[in-house]
């Protein structure tokens, strides 16, 4: 018999070597149960070994699965990055498109679409809330002379000061623009025709004091401005008619000089 210290797994191996005990009737059911447990202890350690390869399988896969997990986060972050640079650019591409289209691209003012665009929604804002509304053409005088005297580099230049003084004369509410060649359109919301006189004598008054550089002299230019007032059985063209027509008469009156279309004929 082995020592009451000794594992029972090994006391029970004694035991069964034992030939002595082989007579005692608990040696038959011994061994039966011994050799169960044996088997038992076998399929438990081939189960173990199975559950063992099986969580290692599971995380290994699970590591894999995280990796393209990863990998694919990763690929679409790059797709939302190339998706957003993509929006932005035909974002901005759509303004600058809108910007060349409405725009007069030596001056930077408003063409005569954009022009067009603010007259109707103005003399419709005009119409309905019985507001005043003044429009006025400004031409530049003698500017074919400053083409053919100093080329049309300079002619260039005084149709961009032109503009920068005019735009910068004008109050917030009020839009310039380039109509054609040298000749330019004021719109006046919110504003009679007498306080647009106010407004574009001022206006007149800063193009006449601009002095620009041609080598070693300065020029000067003028300008004469017709301003008329819209009338509510008028169409904005009606107006704009108006308008140029006092400017023809600002013209013939000796130029630099401004004409309201109500203080004259329309023959």
């Amino acid at each position: 018999m082995g020592a009451p210290d000794e594992p029972l797994e090994e006391r029970i191996e004694q035991l069964l070597e034992n030939d002595s005990l082989r007579d005692d009737p608990l040696f038959q059911p011994l061994e039966e149960l011994w050799a169960a447990h044996r088997d038992l202890a076998r399929r438990i350690e081939r189960i173990s070994r199975i559950s063992d390869a099986y969580q290692s399988l599971t995380k290994e896969n699970e590591k894999h699965l995280t990796k393209r997990l990863d990998k694919q986060l990763r690929q679409l972050s790059k797709v939302a990055r190339i998706s957003d640079h993509y929006q932005k650019m035909m974002h901005d591409l759509n303004l600058a498109l809108r910007e060349a289209s409405t725009h007069d691209p030596l001056t930077g003012l408003g063409n005569r679409r954009l022009l067009l665009e603010r007259l109707k929604e103005e003399t419709d804002r005009s119409h309905r809330y019985a507001r005043p509304l003044s429009i006025a053409m400004l031409d530049i005088d003698y500017f074919k002379r400053v083409n053919d005297d100093h080329g049309h580099e300079l002619g260039d230049q005084v149709l961009m000061e032109v503009s920068r003084v005019m735009d910068a004369q004008i109050r917030d509410q009020d839009m310039c623009g380039r109509w054609g060649g040298e000749e330019f359109l004021i719109i006046l919301p919110e504003t009679n025709i007498s306080s647009a006189c106010q407004v574009l004598d001022r206006v007149r008054e800063a193009i006449a004091a601009l002095r620009m550089r041609v080598g070693d002299e300065s020029i000067t230019v003028t300008a004469s401005i017709g301003v008329a007032s819209h009338r509510d059985a008028d169409t904005y063209s009606d107006t704009i008619n108006q308008a140029d027509w006092a400017l023809l008469t600002a013209k013939r009156s000796g130029r630099n000089r401004l004409a309201r279309a109500d203080e004259i004929g329309t023959d």
